[in-house]
Formats: structure tokens, sequence, C-alpha cells
């Protein structure tokens, strides 16, 4: 393979890792004019959040196994088609229900993209310290998709409307396509068994408990809707206890979950991201709903939070370095909590500048407490089961993403009770995070996972 071709192997990984990441905060930008054109409700605006973060939870799961199954370029290839085409139909739908079904496709096929995008980049990597420093350049353009995310979608729907949010994956993923049909590498395969029934009853429990949390502040808790979904996830859950304990190639072995270390930092994790993305929603809705701002004005507004995690991040590892990863977690963790509680002030100012500083130590804090967290569920493990305890981390950040944003919405109130709603979203949030510092002061350290008790 020539230097050339590596090089468009590795932009195509870096091009989908940012385009999956984009694609969970772009859209919160564009729920002003999704209420507005589609009469969208609000628990309809929040499917238009969690549909995608729920079927890419779900999955995601099961990702490595369908990327080894598959081979990591078919899954790729698949993965690109189906995030693409998903994204049309989002550009077009005329209904809500038609975008929030896309959307749920749309997530599937981030799950199916992102990790072989991985897989086939550090394939192209000619040593150790090479497939090092390209898996750390693959975490920083999801980094960057995720801070780029409303400031995009702030400026596609200033310009067009937002419709553009979703064409924009159109105008990407063609190209792409056919790029990495003509230039991805195969990668062979490795003889492993799908867990069907570990996917299936993982996705009935995470979408049952998701909609249930959605649809019972419209609906109510009794309405049979509801109560069925509520079954739904609990029958889901007894199901995925069962597959997983009998399966021969489980998604969950017993040495992931069964580890104190690990579902700590798997908790922190779903904690963090809801009370991260339960923000995103109330902020977008706060400004444009309650405010009147425009989506430019909002977009640029996130800045601060979104734009320091990469800041963040990169200075997480040598300050882990000086003080240890608990200490850093403990920081970060006692800052946010007590910065949403500042947003909160600063919500109330009639002046926009107090919010823009409060988001600052906001966007630092998240960036180091998601690089550490990341570090230490690997950490909390054997080599061989990096893989899994990756997908196992991710799911349960984006199971905290979904149950953030349904909790939030609701606490947000309406358009003429925006004001006291949000500081209510963020009282909650900061209760959130300082159940995380718990955790944290909690922790103990412990050996990692061996990968024969799985």
């Amino acid at each position: 393979m020539t230097i050339e071709h590596r090089r468009g192997v590795v932009a195509l990984a870096l091009i989908a890792a940012f385009m999956v990441f984009v694609d969970g905060t772009i859209v919160n930008l564009a729920l002003a004019q999704l209420a507005s054109h589609l009469q969208a409700s609000r628990s309809e605006l929040e499917w238009a959040i969690n549909a995608y973060t729920l079927s890419f939870a779900a999955v995601m799961l099961g990702a490595g196994a369908f990327a080894d199954t598959l081979g990591a370029k078919r899954a790729f290839v698949t993965g690109l088609l189906v995030f693409t085409a998903s994204s049309a139909v989002c550009a077009v739908a005329g209904s809500m229900q038609v975008l929030n079904v896309a959307r749920l496709v749309q997530g599937a096929g981030s799950a199916l993209l992102l990790p072989s995008a991985l897989v086939l980049a550090t394939a192209t990597a000619s040593d150790d310290q090479a497939r090092h420093r390209l898996v750390g350049w693959w975490a920083a353009a999801g980094g960057v998709g995720m801070a780029a995310g409303p400031l995009l979608g702030g400026v596609l729907v200033s310009l067009a409307d937002w419709r553009a949010v979703f064409a924009v994956n159109v105008v990407i993923g063609i190209p792409a396509i056919v790029w990495s049909l003509r230039s991805m590498p195969a990668v062979p395969r490795r003889d492993r068994r799908l867990d069907i029934a570990g996917m299936g009853t993982a996705t009935v429990l995470i979408g049952g408990l998701v909609f249930a949390l959605i649809e019972a502040p419209a609906q109510g808790w009794s309405s049979p809707a509801v109560l069925t979904a509520g079954g739904l996830a609990v029958a889901g859950a007894i199901g995925f206890v069962v597959a997983e304990r009998s399966g021969q190639a489980p998604l969950l072995p017993v040495g992931v979950y069964s580890h104190r270390g690990f579902v700590s930092a798997a908790v922190q994790g779903a904690l963090f991201n809801f009370a991260f993305y339960g923000l995103l929603f109330a902020m977008s809705l706060m400004l444009q709903q309650g405010r009147g701002l425009s989506a430019l004005t909002s977009g640029l507004l996130f800045l601060p939070l979104t734009g320091l995690i990469s800041v963040g991040s990169l200075c997480a590892a040598p300050f882990a370095q000086r003080v240890g990863p608990r200490a850093v977690l403990g920081i970060g963790q006692t800052v946010l909590a007590l910065t949403f509680l500042a947003v909160a002030w600063a919500s109330t100012a009639p002046l926009l500048w107090p919010l823009v500083v409060a988001l600052v130590p906001a966007g630092l804090a998240s960036g180091m407490l998601v690089s550490t967290m990341t570090a230490r569920s690997i950490a909390a493990v054997e080599p061989e089961l990096h893989g899994t305890a990756s997908a196992v981390f991710n799911t349960s950040r984006q199971v905290g993403a979904a149950i953030g944003v349904a909790t939030f919405g609701p606490l947000l109130g309406t358009t003429h009770d925006f004001s006291n709603g949000f500081i209510t979203c963020l009282i909650v949030g900061a209760a959130a995070t300082a159940v995380a510092l718990v955790l944290t002061a909690l922790a103990r350290p412990a050996t990692a996972v061996k990968a024969l008790a799985a």
C-alpha cells in the first residue's frame, strides 16, 4: 500500500468519526425550526435526539462483532450506506414521525461505521507507535465533531434551514462511499459469533426504558403505551441477563460487568452524559425559544462549552500523571457540578456574557472527565477485553445521554416558563455530577479483569 493510499484510508476513518459524533450534537440547533416547521411536540423533539442515541447505543454493543464477522471494510461501507441513505430521508422528511424513524436507522449506521473505521485506520499502521498515533487522531476527530456540532448546526440552519443539517451528510457521504469502495483495504475476518439474543434483548431494554421516560410526561405513567414500554424494558433486562449467562459469545462477558472499578467508570460515564446532553438539549431551546436568539447566535454561545472539550482532553493525561486519575476525576466533577449552578445563576442575567463566562470551566472539566473516564474504564480490564470494555462504556454513556434528554425535556417546562425550568434542569445536572463525585470518592484501586474470567 502506497503512502498516498494509506493517507486516504486514514482520512476516511477520520471523516467517519467526525460525522458520527457531529450528528450527536448538530440537531440540537435545529430543534426550534422543527417545532415550528413540522409542528413537533416536546416529546417528538426529544425523539429527534434520542432516536439516534438509542439505536447507536443498542447496536454499538455488537458493533465489534459485526466488524469481525462481516469484515471491517464491508461493515464500514454498510454503515456508511445506511448512514447516508437515512440522512437523505431525514432531509426530505415531511413529518416528525418519518424523521425520527430515519434518525433511528441513522444511529444504527453510525454504530456500524465507528468501530470498523478504527480497525481500518489502524490496519495501515506500520508499528505500534504509528497505531497509537492513529487512535489518538481518530479520537480527536470524534471530539472535534462533537464540539463542532452546535456551531455547524447554527450556521446551516441560519444559511438555509433544518434540512441542511441532514443534507450535508449526503454531500459528504456519497463521495466517501465511492472513495471507500476504491481505497479501503480488506482486513481479514475473525471467526466470531454474533450474539443475536444479547443484541435483541439489549435493544428491547434500552428502547422500552427510553420510550417510557419520553412519553410518560405527555401520556401519563399509567397509560397503556408507557406501561407496555416499561414491561418490555423489564422483559428485555431479564432476557439480556439470561442470554449473556448462557451464550457462547456474549456481548458482555461476566469478567467485565462483575468488575467494580469498570462498573463504577461506566456509571460515571452515564451520569456525565445524562447531565451534558441534557444541558445541550435544554440550553438550545432556552436560547432560541426562551430568549428568541437566532440559531447562529445560539451556536456561537455553545462554543465555550463544546469548543474547550478538546483542550480539556489534551490537558487530562499530563494532569493525571502529576496528581493521579482519581484526583483528576474528583476535581473535574467538583468543577462541573459547581459550574452547572453558576450557569443556572448566569441564565437569569439580562446580558449574555455571564453565561459565556460560566460555560468556560464546564467545557474544560468535561474534556478532562471524558478522557480520564475512558482511560480508567479500559485500564480496569486486560488488553484482551479492551474492545468489549470500550463498547460497553460508550453504550452506557449513550444510554445516559438518552435518559438525560428524556428527563430534561419535561423539566424545562413550556415556552412561558423556560427560565425556571432551565434552572431546575441545571440543578438536576449538578446533582447527577455530585453522585458521580461520590462514586469517585468511594472507588478503590483494583487489579484488571483477566480475559479468562469472561
